[in-house]
This record gives structure tokens, C-alpha cells and sequence, in this order.
């Protein structure tokens, strides 16, 4: 690609460390799941998948029956589950596909059952639990007050025995997903594993066995071994960045895959009060030198970043200054020497002997990691400086 302006370099032996890392703390009979949804978190999916699939991974988790598609088009010949909705119109794409869609109602079954049926053949589904997420997923009858032991199954497992039961279907799995893994307390996520546990049981016991019960997300791989089951979901473990501060990092060394960069297009000696960006926000204190960088909010370089912040010029920290504009950002290099036209600059990432992380950049922001790769926009090509 003839030089970009602002691009994402992902170091593709980073993520097969990763992949290398999580299957290591994973008992060697139990599957890994790659979680590559929403471009593999901003990394790229088709180069990420593949990754995984030649370093311990055996299955693949998107959010949307494109990107399901997308996988197939490239080549995979893999499972992979669907977390999301498909729509009716859509599902017969299931089966030209072979892919596996999460169910989590009789009537979302029975969508899929009635196109499988016409069509004479059979599609995978895994059942989809809300064991207190709160998001899509059957709820079992432990969640709904008051809890006791007459109602502890109850509807919920007639509803499942109605979905085992329709032609076209198989059950191949049955899964949860975790609340409050990446916190350092493990209480709720542990009641959540009691209730998915529970209700396993009583599925075997109303001779429902799906192959595949899975739970754990990258933090409960990490600090809840006891999860694990048939198959554990990793995410955002997989592109090297832990899923909070509050999980053992000490069990698993994970390295970050993304560097965001760019390149200084324009330098000018201000005075001292010269105001920068809209709305005048900031002023200099003394004179100095400002940097032009094309990179703004439309590439996913979040505005609340203004005057918040630095990005790496020549190894030297140059802090952000002035409001975030939709295609540029202005740094104050007057303390850096020998800055030039094009210079590298680093958003994120490791330049000489000083680094930026993901995790300073949410903290910042107040939010989470997951955030900062995943909303870069298309605009924002992706480069494999190892790509063999």
C-alpha cells in the first residue's frame, strides 16, 4: 500500500504468542474458540483467523452472519458460531454456509427449523443461557423470584426439550457468558457458573447432552479454570490485551498485536497565547513548535482525547493540544528535537524506549480497551509488518 497517512501495524507473531499462551492454560481437550468478531477487534479477522486456526484455536465466534460469511469466503472451512441475531430472511445463508446460529427462544428455533426443514437438511445450533447477563439467552427458571427448588427449571427446560425436539435442528451446544469475570471479586461470576451448572445438569437429566458447553470468556480462561468445560471463548486475550487490570496477570504473558501510527504533515513556531483548534480551547503558555497529525475522530481517534493525552514523536512524549478535529490532531513538540516533516508518530504503542499503551488511552477515556482498537474505522488500513 503506497504510504498511508494513519494505519494500523498488527504483529501477527503476536497473536499466534497469544493463541500459544491461552491454549497452554487450557486442559488440551477442551476447544478454543477465536473470538474474531467486528474485524477481530479492529485486527484484522481473515489474518487473525488464521492465526488462531495455525496455533491451538479449532473454532471461530463472530456477532453477524456476514462476518460468518466473510470467514467462509476466505477459505475457512472451520466451525463457526454466530453470538447474534440472523434474520429469518437470512437463515437459508446458514446453510449454504454451514454455519452454527445461537438460539435462545422456541420461536428464534423455530425460524431456523421450519428453513432447514424445506430445505431437507440439518443446521447446528448451541442454545444461548442468561444466567445474569442480562443481554439475549433463555432465562432459566433459578433467575425469576421467588427461587426455590419447585422452580428451579421449571418452563425453561420444556422450552429447550420443545427446541431439541424440532426437525432440522441439532443441538450441538449450550453456553452462558460472564458478567463479571474481569473483576477482581468473583462472587457473581461464580453464582452465574452455579446457575449454568444447575442447569446443564438438569438438561442431562431431561436426556438433553449437547458435546459443547462452553462459559468462559478470556478472563474466566484465565483466573476461573473451573469453567472451562468442553470449550472456553477467547477475545480480546487473543490481540494481547488483558480483559482488566483486576485479572492474575502473572498467569498468562500476553503481548499487544496493534500499533497505531501516523506522520507529522505540517510544523509552525507559534508565539506565546497562540490559540489551537476550534473553539480556542487551548492556548500556549510559551512559544513553541506545533505538529499537524492527520489523524481524527473520523478513524476512530476519540475527540474526548482533546488537550487529554500524548502520542510519540522521535521517542519523546508530545502532548495533545487543542480539540481533536474530524481528520487532524495537534501535538506540542517545542521539547523534542530535530522533529521533521513526516516523522513517524505513534498513537499507540512502542517507539525507541517509550511506549503508549491501549490500556493508558481507555483509562483516560474511562472506558475499556476493547473500545480503542475496535472503533477504528475503515479509513484506517491494516499492515503486517511480519505477513510471510
Amino acid at each position: 500500500m503506497d504510504s498511508p497517512l494513519v494505519w494500523a501495524e498488527v504483529d501477527l507473531k503476536a497473536i499466534a504468542h497469544n493463541v500459544r499462551e491461552l491454549r497452554s492454560i487450557t486442559n488440551p481437550k477442551v476447544r478454543l474458540m477465536a473470538v474474531v468478531k467486528a474485524n477481530a477487534y479492529g485486527h484484522g479477522m481473515i489474518e487473525v483467523a488464521r492465526q488462531a486456526f495455525e496455533n491451538g484455536a479449532d473454532f471461530m465466534g463472530v456477532a453477524r452472519i456476514e462476518e460468518g460469511i466473510d470467514l467462509r469466503k476466505a477459505g475457512f472451512n472451520e466451525s463457526v458460531l454466530i453470538f447474534g441475531y440472523t434474520p429469518p430472511a437470512l437463515v437459508h445463508k446458514l446453510l449454504a454456509f454451514d454455519l452454527t446460529q445461537t438460539v435462545w427462544s422456541y420461536k428464534t428455533a423455530q425460524a431456523i427449523s421450519n428453513v432447514a426443514v424445506s430445505s431437507n437438511k440439518q443446521i447446528k445450533v448451541h442454545l444461548k443461557v442468561d444466567t445474569g447477563m442480562g443481554r439475549l439467552g433463555l432465562l432459566p427458571e433459578c433467575r425469576r423470584p421467588p427461587v426455590t427448588e419447585q422452580n428451579l427449571i421449571g418452563n425453561a427446560i420444556r422450552e429447550v426439550k420443545s427446541i431439541s425436539s424440532l426437525a432440522g435442528l441439532e443441538l450441538e451446544g449450550v453456553y452462558t457468558h460472564f458478567a463479571t469475570a474481569d473483576s477482581s471479586d468473583k462472587s457473581y461470576a461464580r453464582k452465574q457458573f452455579e446457575i449454568f451448572v444447575a442447569f446443564l445438569n438438569e438438561l442431562r437429566h431431561a436426556g438433553i447432552n449437547p458435546s459443547l458447553c462452553h462459559a468462559a470468556n478470556s478472563a474466566a480462561i484465565i483466573d476461573m479454570p473451573e469453567t472451562h468445560l468442553d470449550m472456553v471463548r477467547a477475545g480480546i486475550a487473543i490481540y494481547g490485551l488483558y480483559p482488566s487490570g483486576e485479572v492474575n496477570k502473572r498467569k498468562i504473558a500476553l503481548k499487544p498485536a496493534m500499533t497505531l501510527k501516523s506522520k507529522i504533515v505540517h510544523l509552525k513556531k507559534v508565539p506565546t497565547g497562540f490559540k489551537v483548534s476550534y473553539g480556542n480551547t487551548y492556548q500556549t503558555p510559551k512559544p513553541t513548535t506545533i505538529a499537524s497529525i492527520p489523524v481524527g475522530y473520523a478513524d476512530g481517534f476519540n475527540r474526548l482525547l482533546s488537550s487529554r493525552g500524548h502520542m510519540l514523536v522521535r521517542g519523546h512524549r508530545a502532548p495533545i493540544i487543542g480539540r481533536v478535529c474530524m481528520d487532524q490532531t495537534m501535538l506540542d513538540v517545542g521539547h523534542i528535537p530535530n522533529v521533521d516533516l513526516e516523522d513517524e508518530v505513534v498513537i499507540f504503542g512502542r517507539q525507541e524506549n517509550e511506549s503508549i499503551t491501549v490500556d493508558e488511552i481507555a483509562a483516560t477515556l474511562n472506558t475499556i480497551n476493547y473500545e480503542i482498537v475496535s472503533t477504528l474505522t475503515a479509513r484506517v488500513p491494516i499492515i503486517y509488518p511480519n505477513l510471510s
